[in-house]
């Protein structure tokens, strides 16, 4: 039995979603190791996104089974209204089962993902909608000049081929410093960087008065929602290290794979930036150059590898 009206009756109209949302994926386990300073770069993550992000928006935050420091974080973020959708997952589901939702709930019309490790500037949503905008049938827009394989944008190529009012070059586009800032934040050497950045060039693409070079990567990246459909649901038995499937469905499914000419974002990886954090002491400075000895090295990330296995797989 009832008693009484709902109160919401007498309500006319809903707030509406806005046109896009962007989603962040965390998952950070503890805070010690590899993690030490993950909370302090999703922080920064979180933060650089609200201070530079001029366009309306949604945010989505979709917590892979993290620890409670981050939960704790990520609730009263969202009583203080930062965050407008918060997803706790009470297991980690990877980033294959984190994308499951995200593309499928995320209420906006575009879908600006990001990993929880990558630090915005302004204009990073701006000039990925104008490339989007610019280039219909473009499926991922990440807002990073860098280079993957070609076996990832050959669709682009031959897309651009045939379009007489595109065009295309080939070229030093990359400034080296853009290049190798990139590289060293995935635990790449510079004298590999400089290797690969001098036996490599790049592909940029004009059309309608909008430049982007092609390219594009899956830790950030804006797209349709629509475009994503086609690709659901991902079927990853890992938390990690199956994510470039997305890469090659967009690929073999004929989109375009871009990047803005400008870094607008960057990836920090594990540890928080210099202008925000603490710096380290002389100590652990010292601790750190002998741990990256070689005999040292391997077999204390082995140890820390089996350890991490034990407790969180």
């Amino acid at each position: 039995m009832r008693v009484g009206q709902n109160p919401a009756k007498s309500i006319d109209s809903v707030p509406q979603p806005a046109n896009v949302t962007v989603a962040v994926v965390t998952y950070i386990p503890f805070l010690s190791g590899y993690y030490a300073q993950s909370l302090d770069v999703l922080k920064v993550c979180l933060e650089s996104i609200w201070e530079n992000t001029s366009a309306d928006y949604d945010m989505l935050v979709f917590d892979n089974a993290s620890c409670p420091e981050v939960r704790d974080y990520l609730n009263e973020l969202q009583r203080q209204e930062h965050i407008q959708y918060l997803v706790l997952s009470d297991k980690n589901v990877g980033k294959g089962g984190a994308w499951n939702f995200i593309f499928q709930a995320a209420p906006g019309e575009y879908i600006a993902y990001t990993d929880s490790d990558v630090r915005f500037y302004p204009g990073w949503l701006a000039h990925s909608l104008a490339i989007l905008e610019a280039f219909p049938q473009t499926g991922m827009v990440t807002a990073r000049p860098m280079r993957t394989p070609e076996a990832f944008y050959t669709a682009t190529l031959e897309w651009a081929r045939s379009q007489p009012d595109v065009v295309l070059e080939n070229g030093q586009y990359i400034p080296w410093e853009t290049y190798l800032q990139h590289v060293l934040s995935l635990g790449t050497s510079a004298e590999q960087a400089r290797e690969w950045y001098e036996s490599r060039s790049d592909w940029r693409l004009t059309h309608r008065g909008v430049q982007a070079l092609v390219s594009a990567a899956h830790f950030q990246f804006t797209t349709r929602k629509a475009s994503l459909g086609q690709f659901l649901p991902f079927k990853m038995d890992r938390p990690m290290g199956q994510v470039r499937s997305l890469d090659e469905q967009i690929n073999q499914a004929g989109l375009l794979r871009l990047t803005t000419c400008d870094p607008l974002v960057t990836h920090m990886g594990n540890q928080a930036p210099a202008d925000i954090g603490s710096r380290p002491t002389p100590a652990s400075t010292r601790a750190n150059r002998l741990a990256e000895i070689s005999f040292i090295r391997k077999p204390l990330l082995r140890l820390y590898d089996a350890i991490f296995k034990l407790y969180y797989q």
